[in-house]
């Protein structure tokens, strides 16, 4: 029994320790993971581009977006109802973060703390020692917080792109301020704010508390075995007071990063971090009992079952997630590989010496395939339309575009009679001439001067 419950204590501890480590390695590797020469993941301003999977999506083309963030909340709302805020204590960037900071350069490197499983003290700085200490920890999370700036630029620009941006900082003013302002924000606030922005200034926490119900799994301490350790008007009892299992050690106490009292039963400003988990197994241990506190749902813990993660709102949750992503698959795959925008120029027409009269247009290209093409267009189901300018195909690489003037004339008699000038609808096609799959097909107006 010893042995199982030895198991038990070190489970959340080492899986919460891989998930950081996990979580780390895949925000650090996005941004340099490409498909197709294309990155996963980039919502590019500068270039007004979202790269998702290897596809890009031009400006025009971000209809995606809103079933994005719809998914994103849904699957918060569904995480939240199934885990509680398993997220902010086993992925969170803040929360790892903290670990690195608390507890390796603090605690392991430095020895400001005394151990990790007292996060209750802040270190003492009252001697000089401790506070060079401290100087050389600030010092240290400056040089990570640039690191980890850097790291979630990369996510609005590519890597390739943003050193020779933050090199050039002077044409780039703009990226460089971003990333001086978010290694201050990250110092200031892993250092001198802490477990205060997962309590006070993090909404999630105010999200979690309408989305929870009684088979939400979250931390809970088990009141049938350890009984309540406080009374009605919420003061804490004394040690002969409590008439149960719990020895009053305060081990889970001390431990919780946020500073809360599992044993008051469940708080906002609890992150599913089972730190206290740990902790009071490490007690129950050396009595050969079970942990008094749990990860669990209070449904299960009061019928002694299983807990019901397929219920009525989990799976309506399930349900929106399936059809947004369908959808989005499905507008995924009507992506075009060229863009086209026509824009007629102020003067409506030109008569020119021979009687033809011309119409002038500015048109605005782009490739939005990963290699390059030659383009050329033409008019749909009109003969007495011709082009004059451009005469002839012209190429486009990757991701450019190109702005082409357009003279468009007729030299026959489209005048509709009505003593004024005559709107003729026209249809234009234009097309890669190296691919016939791509091409494109928009609509304009060709104007006839009155007789």
């Amino acid at each position: 029994m010893e042995n199982t419950i030895g198991k038990l204590n070190k489970y959340f501890r080492m899986k919460r320790y891989a998930m950081y480590i996990i979580t780390t390695i895949v925000i650090l590797s996005i941004p340099f993971i490409k498909i197709n020469g294309n990155q996963i993941f980039l919502l590019s301003f500068d270039k007004k581009q979202l790269h998702l999977l290897g596809i890009v999506f031009d400006m025009q083309e971000l209809y995606i977006m809103p079933f994005l963030v719809i998914t994103l909340f849904v699957g918060i709302f569904l995480l939240t109802t199934l885990a509680g805020r398993a997220w902010c204590g086993w992925a969170c960037p803040h929360t790892i973060f903290r670990v690195i900071y608390r507890d390796i350069i603090e605690t392991k490197l430095l020895k400001l703390r005394k151990s990790i499983q007292n996060k209750q003290i802040n270190p003492d700085l009252s001697s000089g020692i401790n506070k060079i200490k401290k100087i050389i920890s600030i010092f240290i999370w400056l040089i990570i917080s640039l690191i980890a700036a850097s790291n979630f630029l990369f996510y609005f620009v590519p890597p390739s792109d943003f050193f020779t941006y933050v090199l050039d900082y002077k044409n780039h003013m703009i990226l460089f301020a971003f990333l001086v302002g978010i290694t201050m924000f990250l110092t200031l606030e892993i250092i001198f704010i802490g477990e205060n922005f997962c309590i006070y200034i993090c909404p999630y926490c105010r999200v979690q508390s309408v989305l929870y119900d009684n088979d939400t799994k979250t931390v809970i301490y088990n009141t049938k075995r350890g009984s309540n350790v406080y009374d009605k008007d919420g003061n804490l009892l004394d040690k002969s007071q409590i008439d149960g299992e719990c020895i009053a050690c305060n081990k889970c106490v001390r431990v919780c990063p946020t500073h809360i009292d599992i044993r008051k039963g469940l708080q906002l400003e609890c992150i599913n971090c089972l730190e206290c988990a740990d902790a009071c197994s490490s007690v129950m241990d050396k009595l050969n009992k079970k942990t008094l506190v749990y990860w669990s749902s209070t449904n299960a813990i009061n019928t002694n079952s299983n807990i019901k993660y397929f219920r009525g709102k989990t799976i309506g949750y399930m349900i929106v997630i399936a059809i947004v992503l369908g959808i989005s698959l499905i507008l995924s795959q009507s992506k075009s590989n060229m863009l086209l925008n026509i824009n007629r120029t102020a003067e409506s027409y030109k008569i020119l010496d021979n009687g033809d009269v011309e119409n002038h247009y500015t048109m605005l290209f782009q490739n939005t395939d990963n290699k390059p093409h030659s383009y050329y267009f033409r008019i749909l189901d009109n003969d007495n339309i011709l082009i004059k300018k451009p005469s002839e195909s012209f190429n486009i690489n990757p991701g450019e575009k190109v702005r082409k003037r357009v003279f468009l004339y007729t030299n026959k008699n489209l005048y509709k009679g009505d003593n004024k000038d005559s709107i003729i609808p026209i249809k234009i096609m234009a097309y890669s001439t190296d691919d016939i799959n791509i091409n494109i097909i928009k609509e304009s107006i060709f104007v006839y001067p009155k007789k």
